[in-house]
């Protein structure tokens, strides 16, 4: 299994949340991140979120 990279841009306020989040549990960022998207219920989490941004905005 090879390696990729990921790159993101989001908010300062946003990053600001993950390095708190990261800190409490003595992470980088980018650990915190990627435990996160790791978790067992990260796919029902985000297809939950998914489904709700469309209902925001209508996409059907």
């Amino acid at each position: 299994m090879g390696t990729n990279v990921l790159s993101l841009r989001i908010d300062g306020e946003l990053l600001d949340r993950l390095r708190d989040h990261a800190a409490k549990r003595g992470m980088s960022v980018q650990d915190y991140v990627i435990q996160t998207l790791i978790r067992n219920d990260f796919d029902e989490r985000f297809q939950s979120a998914v489904e709700e941004t469309e209902k925001f905005y209508g996409v059907t």
